[in-house]
């Protein structure tokens, strides 16, 4: 497993051609620390938010003791106060590593799971395993609140992210709402390719001009940089420059390579549900 020391994603397998390994390896696992992010969006180690990103996976197979293969959906939840993201094309070759492993049971590889996890993002990972006769209970929904999407407005601006494009309305009354846009777009930072999310924002306080916000939001489209710091972009730049008095910022990116990640920032404390949307 590399160290936290020297990780860039630069350094990692990301953009690069590679052999699947054929046995299990917790040592494909690439760490990245959250620090030097954060550092740029002025956060210090007391975090302003609690938050986790929700992972899931739908490409998870083993084989039991006799070498039938197994399959299973996996939900991971890493902590946002860990020292470490997970670099995505290190989580999916480390997840096909167990492709010709036997274990005993799905126990047995969740085991391996919380273990390794844990140890590359340094927190307690959350593993939740759907077996195959649960697959018919999962269930498909969108993030429940007002789509900001149906303005009529002019765009040109597509990049870098434009903090000054969010301001508060000029009504009075406080509000608590929820808004969502379909429209959030950023690219990867290593290989330039798209990253497509639905995105939530809860909030109290002074209404946020959404016309603002739809145009910030869409700002995102040619920036580069990962699901966790371009939602906590958002969180920041929110708090900053509408100051609302609760602000709850949930992302729900696209699947790649069978994994989608789903980065969740909050004022207050919790753990946000796992619904599924219909991009996903």
């Amino acid at each position: 497993m590399s160290s936290l020391n020297d990780n860039t994603a630069t350094g990692s397998v990301l953009g690069q051609s590679v052999a699947y390994a054929d046995r299990y390896d917790p040592g494909l696992l690439f760490p990245i620390p959250r620090a030097p992010n954060r550092a740029a969006l002025g956060i210090g180690e007391t975090l302003p938010f609690h938050g986790v990103d929700v992972w899931n996976a739908y490409e998870l197979s083993w084989l039991d003791p006799r070498g039938k293969p197994e399959v299973a959906i996996a939900e991971f939840r890493v902590p946002a106060n860990s020292p470490a993201i997970i670099e995505s094309k290190s989580f999916k070759l480390y997840l096909n590593s167990f492709n010709r492993e036997r274990l005993q049971d799905a126990a047995a590889l969740r085991a391996h799971l919380v273990c390794d996890l844990s140890a590359a993002s340094g927190a307690d990972v959350g593993v939740v395993l759907t077996v195959p006769e649960r697959f018919a209970n999962a269930s498909i929904g969108e993030p429940d609140g007002e789509s900001i999407d149906a303005q009529a407005l002019d765009f040109d601006d597509y990049g870098p992210p434009d903090a000054d494009l969010l301001r508060r309305s000029d009504e009075a009354t406080d509000v608590c709402e929820s808004l969502v846009s379909n429209l959030l777009k950023s690219n990867c930072p290593v290989t330039g390719q798209p990253d497509w999310a639905s995105v939530q924002i809860r909030y109290e306080g002074a209404r946020i001009d959404r016309a603002g916000l739809l145009r910030y939001l869409v700002s995102f489209r040619e920036h580069a940089e990962f699901h966790e710091h371009c939602v906590e972009r958002i969180f920041m730049d929110l708090m900053r420059r509408c100051a609302p008095t609760a602000l709850s910022v949930y992302a729900r990116y696209t699947r790649r390579g069978g994994l989608d990640i789903n980065p969740w920032r909050s004022t207050l404390p919790g753990n946000p549900a796992n619904l599924r949307g219909a991009r996903q």
